[in-house]
């Protein structure tokens, strides 16, 4: 199982709506309060927390990570890894009260969401990085995820991997191809479809369904996609909505259809390949889980070295062939095309881990959901949900 399929956000979690909700003065933090004495430079250390199985491990030794094992041979820094993000909203609630209270969180580098980044770029609770000291960042990072605007000229985030919501299916048992989102709806999908239960997981792809730009979706868009979802969860179209348990429906033909992550469906593909990824004709959402220095972090400098140390196609390349997920470096394309590993160089051909320029065309960033729009919006959504 991917890390991806463990992710099933709750759109606005307790700790998030609190502080949306009632707009609390004293969470924002200026930009000259964020920086805190950086110890890097006499102590090679750094702490890096991030998500289960979203890393490269020995086939002999899961306790070793290769590219996190490199990096500290070739500089000296040692790194403390933890698996301790199991949710966007469950991690916000941990590290939140030290953030607003102007506290160390006691981590260095942080992996999150790029709908929850957006929150912690808006409340100033992450650090601005340096990227004349990131030459891999500054030019290797994918030009189509350069610019989300929560964070204009990614200067406070730097992608992990990225990824795309798309279709799901299984083309033998359904009997014919899927080209739309609107090819769910079809009459013999009754009964047999899922979407996913997260707010932010869920609603770009719809609303792409019915042709918006959601790179600039309106309210009305949402309301519209809302009725329409609650009028097939009515007439018992949509099976369900799901966490990463959409991954066992599927390979067990209880779903014949669904939204669905990338990355899991090449995992998929290996057991079955009658399982298809689709990129809709009318488009389908990328996005990315970024790294992000945390305020106060007492390693900056030594995060920032690792940061770009990812950003190495070589290493990128490495990371891509485990996680098998989108490059955010598309220059790790021609690393795994030189392999002599006939398998791993066959990974450079697939366009869910580089997607080629038709596929391209078809995907786009969708806008995040402002803090006003967030708690009227996530109430609507987990009431059709059943949240």
């Amino acid at each position: 199982m991917s890390r991806r399929s463990l992710l099933r956000a709750l759109g606005a979690g307790a700790a998030g709506a609190t502080l949306a909700g009632c707009g609390v003065p004293a969470a924002f933090v200026e930009p000259g309060d964020r920086a805190g004495h950086d110890s890097s430079a006499t102590d090679h250390t750094l702490h890096f927390a991030n998500w289960p199985l979203y890393i490269d491990t020995d086939d002999e030794d899961e306790s070793k990570r290769p590219t996190l094992d490199a990096f500290s041979r070739r500089t000296g820094i040692s790194v403390t890894y933890t698996e301790e993000i199991n949710d966007n909203d469950e991690f916000f609630g941990k590290i939140s009260p030290a953030l607003m209270n102007h506290q160390q969180t006691g981590r260095d580098l942080i992996v999150i969401s790029d709908w929850m980044a957006a929150r912690f770029v808006r409340l100033g609770w992450v650090q601005e990085m340096d990227r004349a000291k990131q030459p891999n960042v500054a030019k290797y990072l994918d030009p189509q995820l350069r610019t989300p605007a929560f964070d204009e000229g990614r200067r406070h985030s730097v992608p992990w991997q990225s990824g795309i919501t798309g279709i799901a299916y299984n083309r033998k048992k359904l009997g014919r191809e899927i080209r739309s989102t609107g090819d769910l709806w079809a009459d013999d999908l009754r009964g047999r479809v899922t979407l996913l239960s997260g707010l932010d997981e869920s609603f770009a792809l719809l609303m792409q369904g019915n042709g918006v730009d959601i790179t600039r979706w309106t309210a009305d868009d949402f309301h519209t996609m809302c009725e329409q979802v609650e009028k097939r969860v009515r007439s018992k179209h949509i099976r369900r909505f799901t966490g990463n348990d959409y991954i066992k429906d599927l390979a067990t033909g209880d779903v014949l259809a669904c939204q669905a992550y990338s990355g899991d469906v090449i995992q998929l593909q290996a057991d079955n390949p009658d399982i298809e990824f689709v990129v809709p004709e009318e488009g389908a959402e990328l996005w990315a889980e970024s790294l992000m220095i945390p305020n106060l972090a007492r390693h900056k400098r030594n995060a920032e070295k690792l940061v770009d140390h990812y950003y190495d196609p070589e290493v990128a390349a490495e990371l891509a062939a485990w996680v098998n997920y989108v490059c955010p470096v598309p220059a790790a394309r021609d690393v795994l095309a030189s392999s002599k590993d006939e398998e791993t160089a066959a990974l450079a051909e697939d366009p869910l881990i580089f997607p080629d320029d038709a596929m391209r065309e078809r995907l786009a960033i969708a806008r995040d959901i402002t803090s006003e729009e967030r708690m009227d919006f996530a109430k609507k959504w987990n009431g059709i949900v059943g949240l």
